[in-house]
């Protein structure tokens, strides 16, 4: 008869997401996930199955709280401009509010996993896909409200900004905040009426 299990799935993965988000998924050892999720590693299997697949939750779970902040941010009331800008500079405060400075974990993934990993390069694709369609929904609002550029095509700018953001990601590993946001607003100086 199997033991019932005394931990709720929901917080394992996210313990395990902080863990693969912080140390990569080659780097994060059964031992460490153990450590993380306060699962011994044979519970932890029998629950989730194995490394990759409790990886996979974590990505989603990832995707999943990240459509959440894009789209409240995204919809908050305000130009085009200012939720995009929001929409950059609650990214670039994220990362620096960490005590190590991690990134992205979708980026992360995309760099260490899905040039070789067709399956894993599917999932990064498909909530990448999903933060570029808000992008653009915004931005044809704002073309529409008159406050974007009206020769802007929106999906071009969506991928611009998405591109932008990935980057950001990436340099606040190692950049200030006031380089970060300079960025940031370079990047959306795009949606200015020439």
């Amino acid at each position: 008869m199997a033991r019932p299990r005394n931990f709720d799935d929901d917080v394992v993965v996210e313990r395990a997401m902080q863990a693969f988000w912080t140390l990569g998924y080659a780097n994060t050892s059964p031992a460490a996930l153990a450590e993380a999720t306060g699962v011994g590693k044979g519970s932890l299997y029998n629950a989730f199955g194995s490394k990759r697949e409790l990886f996979e939750r974590a990505l989603e779970r990832y995707d999943r709280l990240g459509a959440e902040v894009t789209a409240e941010l995204l919809a908050r009331p305000g130009t085009t401009r200012e939720c995009l800008r929001a929409f950059l500079y609650d990214s670039v405060k994220s990362d620096l509010a960490q005590p190590i400075r991690r990134g992205c974990l979708a980026v992360n993934t995309a760099v260490e996993l899905a040039g070789h990993d067709p399956e894993i390069a599917r999932a990064v694709r498909r909530g990448v896909d999903r933060t570029m369609a808000a992008l653009e929904w915004r931005i044809a609002q704002g073309v529409r409200d008159g406050d974007v550029r009206p020769d802007l095509a929106p999906r071009a700018t969506a991928e611009y900004v998405m591109n932008t953001l990935a980057g950001l990601r990436v340099m606040a590993r190692t950049y200030d905040a006031a380089t970060l946001f300079r960025i940031a607003d370079t990047a959306l100086a795009v949606l200015d009426s020439a």
